[in-house]
């Protein structure tokens, strides 16, 4: 098998703009916290960046992508360290390092995605040990499940286009997990903790939807028909998720807002990631704008299950997975997809079932992992900062820096320990 020149070319610039849906992710959560948090949500996502590299470099890339060590359950450790690959090795036609570091970026987003379930209220050093343990035992092996050449999941025939089971599902069951070990903020339910920046929001959600073509477009490895419907089923979803959220808000509120229509953003573009390359563009403005009506109303349900997912990773991540995952199953045209067809293409059951069955067997498994390597972290050193931190102001405490001399709206910030 040869470099396609070509493939090559498209992949390195997907590969640049995944990454930079990292930065975006850290603008987008820093616009969602409050001005005494807003430095440390955005470190939470630039460490990920280094965390997750040494990580994916060393171990977690054979994990997810070596040849199957048993069971189709995890890869074996052939490549640990990257060994036996060289610039003249060759997968799926562009040299191996460059997939290798294409699906790193895809590991850094997910793991960063996770932090905004935990704003204002987790050590930074903890989250330091969790997110390359977590690559390891969680990102990896759901991977190579659904991605790898040997995977379980894969060879019974569930489809993930570019990330809804791997990338969404997981994450947002990761955090839900560190939600609950870590418990709510002070004043959850009890204070507004409105976001405090709405054009980072903006600016961070335009970022995203940037790299999101990267993301999904780029997983065709290859510069062809296929990478241009994809491309265009990513900008679709996006447009009808922001439409779908503000006719809800419209609605039920009276008035569209910033918010909402980056929140419909983010949940249209998480909905389309697994199905990019199964549906056609009608089923992507199907997808999208289900996605941004059901997440609209899924946000809300940690007020009444009583869990603190801050900055509704589970509502929007979780809940635009689980849409896009088993819209699958009913939208598969094959015209797209070279295959699968879905129910409403005269595919029957068959697809729809294995997409169903994917979702509680990926979400489980990423929830329990976490659950315990958040609890052991917790129990070993600590995963939560002190009440007097966290009032204070957590970019202070765990940072010795503030995002604002003054505070946001006039209202100076107060540091610990002065009145």
């Amino acid at each position: 098998m040869q470099i396609d020149p070509a493939a090559t070319a498209w992949l390195l610039a997907s590969t640049a703009l995944v990454l930079l849906m990292t930065p975006g992710l850290a603008i987008f959560y820093g616009g969602m916290v409050r001005s005494t948090g807003v430095l440390n949500m955005i470190m939470m996502s630039f460490i990920s960046i280094p965390l997750v590299t040494v990580a994916w470099l060393l171990a977690g890339y054979t994990l997810a992508f070596s040849d199957d060590a048993g069971g189709g359950l995890i890869g074996n450790l052939d490549h640990f360290g990257l060994s036996g690959i060289d610039p003249t090795t060759v997968r799926s036609n562009v040299p191996e390092l460059l997939f290798a570091t294409f699906q790193l970026t895809f590991a850094i987003i997910t793991a960063a995605l996770i932090s905004g379930a935990i704003a204002d209220r987790a050590k930074f050093s903890s989250w330091m040990v969790f997110v390359p343990v977590w690559t390891l035992l969680v990102y990896a092996p759901v991977a190579h499940w659904v991605w790898g050449p040997d995977g379980w999941l894969a060879k019974f025939g569930t489809i993930d286009y570019a990330g809804g089971l791997v990338v969404e599902i997981v994450s947002g069951s990761s955090a839900l997990a560190l939600a609950l070990v870590l418990g709510p903020r002070i004043g959850f339910k009890s204070e507004a903790m409105r976001p405090h920046n709405l054009p980072f929001v903006l600016l961070g959600v335009g970022l995203l939807w940037f790299g999101w073509f990267g993301f999904n477009a780029g997983s065709a490895l290859t510069a062809d028909g296929k990478a241009a419907v994809v491309f265009l089923n990513t900008l679709v979803a996006g447009c009808l998720g922001m439409l779908g959220w503000l006719a809800v808000e419209q609605i039920r509120d009276g008035r569209p807002t910033t918010f909402g229509a980056a929140s419909g953003v983010v949940a249209g573009l998480v909905a389309i990631t697994p199905s990019c390359g199964y549906v056609s563009p009608v089923g992507a403005l199907i997808v999208g704008a289900t996605a941004g009506v059901v997440c609209s109303f899924a946000v809300g349900w940690k007020f009444k299950a009583g869990y603190d997912d801050s900055l509704d990773v589970v509502g929007v991540h979780f809940v635009g997975g689980v849409v896009g995952t088993f819209l699958i199953g009913l939208l598969a045209a094959e015209v797209v997809s070279g295959g699968p067809e879905g129910l409403f293409f005269g595919g029957g059951l068959t697809q729809l079932g294995k997409q169903t069955l994917a979702i509680p067997v990926v979400a489980l498994f990423a929830f329990a992992v976490s659950f315990a390597i958040g609890k052991i972290i917790d129990t070993t050193i600590g995963f939560r900062i002190t009440a007097e931190d966290e009032t204070g102001g957590i970019d202070f405490a765990q940072h010795a820096e503030t995002a604002y001399s003054e505070g946001v709206h006039g209202q100076q910030h107060k540091r610990p320990g002065t009145k």
